[in-house]
């Protein structure tokens, strides 16, 4: 049998179920303005605390989610921001190789430089086009600056160049203003330009100023003629009497270079214009200098011409205003009328004057 005690939960429990049903029927049949005022009030009472939990988990989540997604923004950020300025390096890079092309007047073939994974000369460089986009040996590669170097070795899909700084790299070469020409080759060692180039071989009766621009020849039939090699920065050693070596600063950087042009099947045409260096400008900057100047010297003599032909017109006007003028005889004055007569006779003019007869000469009188 139950006991007491479990008799009495029994009808507790039972009598919490007919309230509950008779709340629910209640709240059936009651209106809907009815049951939200009570929602709301228990809401704003005995649910206040479950309702402020809710809204700040709520909260919390959403603020995870938002600080999820802004870092996620700041770290994007950061990294194209790091990468902006090797961007618009690249950029600038390709606009200048694209001129390039478009100013070039033989074919070329565009290349990238490819990393170099294992070990390998790094005077020479690994390009990812071959014989199967028409790269040959003995191809001259060129950058937006001016020469890099010449294919050593070509494969199908990729070739290997040997940039100026490689101990066998030759090129026959001559000054911008064609006042000297000789061998560009790489610096030897210990002479003071490791890392660099010298112009050899050219005579010692021939000057080379100091920033001159040093061009390929085309001598040989390899390098095409009017590619920039280097600039002169000073002289390295000399043979009195025989020549004179100068240390050359490179054109273009093979460290730097991440796209190049392969000039193939080049003629014999001259590049120069192709390659706008500093020194051509700098050339035709003068050049525009002494046109100036010679425009001026000829503004300037015909202001003076003016001047002088100004001043002789003075000289000549003041001397016409110097000269005495001559004083010309005062003219007679006229003779007043005859007064009228007082008879009321008319007066006697000119012309009604009897005219004197003539006096008719005597022959044989002689003049007294």
């Amino acid at each position: 049998m139950a006991s007491a005690s479990e008799r009495s939960y029994t009808r507790r429990d039972t009598a919490l179920f007919a309230v509950c049903v008779a709340l629910s029927l209640v709240g059936l049949v009651s209106p809907a303005s009815w049951g939200r005022g009570i929602a709301d009030a228990l809401r704003d009472t005995v649910l206040r605390p479950l309702v402020w939990l809710q809204a700040r988990a709520e909260e919390g989540r959403t603020s995870r989610e938002r600080l999820r997604a802004i870092t996620l923004q700041r770290d994007s950020t950061a990294l194209l921001a790091q990468g902006m300025p090797t961007l618009l390096a690249e950029n600038e890079r390709l606009r200048q190789l694209l001129a390039l092309s478009r100013r070039l007047t033989t074919p070329y073939v565009a290349a990238d430089v490819l990393h170099q994974s294992q070990a390998t000369d790094g005077r020479t460089l690994l390009l990812g086009v071959g014989t199967r986009d028409g790269v040959s040996e003995f191809d001259p590669v060129v950058a937006p600056e001016g020469l890099l170097g010449v294919v050593l070795s070509a494969a199908e899909r990729t070739s290997i160049v040997m940039t100026w700084a490689h101990p066998e790299f030759r090129v026959s070469a001559f000054t911008v203003t064609g006042d000297a020409s000789g061998m560009v080759a790489p610096a030897q060692s210990g002479a003071g330009g490791e890392g660099g180039l010298e112009f050899r071989g050219v005579p010692y009766r021939d000057s080379v100023p100091m920033g001159a621009l040093v061009l390929s020849s085309g001598l040989g039939g390899v390098y095409p003629k009017g590619i920039p090699v280097g600039a002169v920065t000073g002289v390295i050693r000399e043979q009195a009497g025989w020549e004179r070596v100068y240390r050359l600063r490179p054109a273009a950087n093979p460290g730097s270079a991440a796209h190049v042009l392969v000039l193939v099947a080049h003629s014999d045409a001259d590049l120069a214009p192709a390659f706008p260096s500093d020194s051509a400008l700098l050339a035709a900057r003068l050049d525009s200098i002494a046109r100036v100047r010679r425009a001026d010297s000829i503004a300037e003599a015909a202001r003076m011409a003016r001047a002088a032909r100004a001043e002789s017109l003075a000289a000549v006007r003041r001397d016409t205003l110097a000269r005495p003028v001559p004083r010309r005889a005062p003219r007679p004055a006229p003779r007043p009328a005859p007064p009228p007569d007082t008879a009321g006779a008319a007066p006697a003019t000119p012309s009604a004057a009897p005219t004197p007869a003539p006096v008719t000469p005597v022959p044989g009188a002689g003049a007294p």
